[in-house]
């Protein structure tokens, strides 16, 4: 039997399309090594993944996608039990969309998000994303009701606070900065859940998502919406908490960058 790992890494991206960043995310698990990735805006279905020489390196993969659109991932190597593609709780929002995957790798219960966009403040989809995240509450607080180690993480497009947008006045009558959009991840946070990145780094200029217009990345005019929330006890365990910022700087690369969280053996 393999001795227990003293550490387990755990890392969020949206890779914007799996089928254009396949090299991209497989240079990026050699050099960081995660132990547990979760992955966000897969763009394909299940049966369209990409063939990824993951097993090779130890990893298995668990995949959720129905079109063209959307699509979530996990990928472990250190377990990937009970998976679940959709919301254990509560049944499913009105559209039918690949957005959550839940599996417990290494004791954790881990689920990789992408929260719907909301496209604008009058629009249908705005209604459909205020009512994904309370759904999301729900299953989350089904899961800590039982006293499992809780990891959410993905793209929530929702910037927090204003700290998390370069410019709060642009954004401030834009999704992704409505007040119910924030109230609505903040309704999380009360679950007990912490943000684990913002609480290590409380500086300006943290952030996650930079718009692919020319200057903005370089400028660093961006939105952290990329989050990771860890129930109490998992959190306290952890020992570092960061932004691969330099991956967003890469030859094509997605319009995010990932977010890792190491987190020690209990």
């Amino acid at each position: 039997m393999s001795p227990a790992p003293e550490s387990v890494r755990f890392a969020t991206w949206n890779v914007n399309s799996i089928r254009s960043r396949t090299d991209a995310v497989l240079d990026w698990i050699e050099r960081r090594q995660p132990d547990v990735l979760l992955l966000q805006e897969t763009k394909c279905r299940d049966e369209a993944l990409p063939i990824l020489d993951l097993e090779s390196r130890g990893y298995a993969l668990a995949h959720h996608g129905i079109d063209h659109w959307n699509g979530v991932a996990i990928v472990s190597r250190v377990g990937l039990d009970d998976v679940s593609a959709g919301f254990r709780v509560g049944g499913e929002p009105h559209y039918p969309e690949a957005r959550i995957i839940s599996a417990t790798c290494a004791g954790v219960r881990v689920h990789s998000l992408y929260v719907p966009n909301g496209r604008e403040l009058d629009d249908p989809h705005y209604l459909y994303k205020l009512e994904w995240l309370a759904r999301l509450r729900t299953e989350l607080a089904a899961e800590l009701a039982t006293g499992s180690r809780v990891l959410a993480a993905g793209d929530f497009n929702v910037a927090p606070t204003d700290l998390d947008i370069y410019d709060p006045r642009r954004w401030r009558r834009q999704t992704h900065a409505s007040p119910p959009e924030r109230s609505a991840v903040d309704a999380l946070i009360r679950l007990g859940l912490c943000d684990v990145v913002r609480d290590r780094d409380p500086s300006a200029g943290l952030y996650t998502w930079w718009s692919y217009r020319p200057g903005q990345f370089e400028a660093n005019r961006g939105l952290r919406i990329d989050l990771a929330l860890l129930d109490p006890l998992l959190a306290q365990r952890v020992t570092g908490a960061w932004v691969d910022r330099d991956e967003r700087g890469r030859i094509r690369p997605s319009d995010h960058a990932p977010v890792v969280v190491d987190v020690a053996a209990p």
